[in-house]
């Protein structure tokens, strides 16, 4: 069983350049990693393997039903209620490793991102489809569900295509990688691990015959512009032009040159040293080398005057029905630097929220960044961006293109993947002198370099930072207190949340 493209090409209307051309790959049973930067056109390549794109040219061969788990959740799944109803071993297999609540569908807008997320994949692997395409499916889900949701991808015994930044998910699942580059892709043995480190290999492998092929060029061209020269003078030698009329020994020489064919030698020196630069350039012009654009990016953030960013006096926030989430005071100071840990559904979007209520700072020195930007406020972005002044467009861009995208592309889209409405959020507040960044789960979405990229930047940044996420080594590197949030051990019912602050 394997899924086939053959000669595959697909470009989104108003494009200008397609993101794949005359693809030809196949997918086997087991897991194949689709690797790429955001726009690539890793989501592209998973619909198109699940019927919800057409490609203008080629053939996709899918090998019976196939079922696509966007990255947004925003909707309940078609079908979700018939698999909470349903009795079956599996159903309750699922249910039990991934924590399905069955009253998740009457509350769905009220789930937290991870639950939302779990509920989505677990109904997926219930239905056992042909092909099953994934795309990002750790997002906002915390650590021992993922373990747990690794363990339960690895007994799927379809085809399965997985778009992830989660390196240590696609080292254990994927017998193999994509490697997306528009308009090209490129298959590769292995995780991603040691995918990506043959194409490393690959890559230097070229470039030194690029350059080494550069520089026989350099030497052959100016070998041609010395025989050049020498023929030049060698004809003007030649010439009989201001000889005396009586200097007959000169005139007997040049007839003697001009008889044996030792005046045409330096032009055929000429002809064939121009032989080996043409056939040195051919060989230049054939070798692709890619282009390599700088990355990384500088948040240029100021400290605040003020004492204090904000002040929250010991309290509740409500997460629903006979749920709530108790804290102690909580305070931040203008260069502190804090992580938000827990499960999910414990409620750090919420107390998120109410800490943005209380801010003591302006709205333009703030930076924040949601867990989820949906399709409207997406598109919503695009708009904005198309409405920039050049300079500020140029700067944005910029930006963008050093968190990993190309930015053209992404301007020229109706809708941005979640990734890039990331990076153009964060790009827009960049314009600014942030005192505070505030960021839920912001790795999320994103592809591998422009998560180094974040870590980076946010590292230098001399202004307050609020991190969420389950990215513990994200967060150790970047902060150096915790507020953690966990399930209160009196309460009988096990649904009520408290938090404590800790330090790493």
């Amino acid at each position: 069983m394997q899924l086939s493209f053959r000669e595959v090409s697909f470009e989104y209307q108003g494009s200008s350049s397609p993101l794949l051309k005359d693809l030809t790959v196949h997918f086997p049973t087991g897991w194949t990693g689709i690797v790429g930067a955001n726009g690539a056109g890793k989501t592209t390549i998973l619909k198109l393997a699940c019927g919800k794109l057409i490609s203008q040219k080629g053939h996709v061969q899918i090998p019976g039903d196939a079922i696509y788990c966007p990255q947004r959740t925003d909707d309940v799944p078609e079908g979700f209620e018939r698999y909470l109803e349903a009795n079956d071993r599996k159903a309750f297999k699922l249910r039990g490793q991934l924590g399905i609540e069955n009253d998740w569908i009457d509350r769905w807008d009220s789930l937290s991102y991870g639950e939302r997320k779990r509920a989505q994949i677990a109904l997926a692997l219930w239905r056992m489809p042909a092909v099953l395409a994934l795309d990002e499916p750790t997002n906002h889900i915390d650590y021992e569900t993922q373990c747990l949701l690794d363990s339960s991808l690895g007994s799927f015994t379809g085809v399965g295509l997985l778009v992830s930044h989660n390196r240590e998910l696609l080292d254990s699942l994927c017998r193999q990688c994509l490697f997306v580059e528009p308009p090209e892709a490129v298959m590769r043995r292995g995780g991603y691990s040691k995918a990506s480190s043959q194409a490393k290999m690959e890559e230097e492998t070229i470039r030194r015959s690029y350059d080494s092929a550069k520089r026989e060029f350099s030497r052959i061209r100016g070998e041609a512009v010395r025989r050049k020269q020498r023929a030049a003078r060698a004809q003007r030698k030649r010439s009989k032009r201001g000889l005396a009329p009586r200097d007959s020994d000169a005139k007997t020489k040049i007839d003697m040159a001009r008889l044996t064919g030792k005046d045409g030698q330096a032009g055929r020196l000429v002809r064939q040293i121009e032989g080996r630069a043409r056939m040195a350039q051919k060989k230049l012009s054939h070798i692709k080398v890619k282009k390599r654009y700088q990355l990384g990016i500088w948040l240029s953030g100021s400290r605040s005057k003020r004492n204090l960013l904000f002040y929250l006096g010991p309290g509740r926030v409500v997460l629903g029905p006979g749920r709530d989430l108790s804290f102690p005071e909580l305070s931040m100071g203008p260069t502190d630097r804090i992580a938000l840990t827990g499960p999910n559904g414990a409620g750090k979007s919420t107390l998120v929220k109410s800490i943005l209520n209380h801010l003591n700072l302006k709205e333009e020195h703030l930076i924040y960044l949601p867990q989820e930007i949906d399709l409207e406020a997406s598109r919503a972005l695009i708009t904005a961006v198309r409405s920039l002044s050049d300079e500020m467009l140029g700067h944005l861009m910029t930006i963008i293109s050093r968190l990993g995208s190309r930015p053209q592309r992404l301007v020229d889209s109706i809708e941005p993947s979640p990734g890039e409405a990331r990076k153009l959020l964060l790009a827009l507040g960049m314009t600014r002198r942030p005192h505070l960044i505030v960021m839920d789960e912001p790795t999320n979405h994103l592809d591998l370099p422009s998560i180094e990229c974040f870590e980076d930047a946010l590292a230098d940044c001399p202004c307050g930072l609020l991190l969420v996420s389950h990215d513990m080594l994200f967060l150790k590197h970047l902060t150096t207190s915790r507020w953690h949030i966990s399930t209160e051990e009196i309460d009988f019912d096990a649904k009520n949340m408290s938090l404590t602050r800790t330090s790493w």
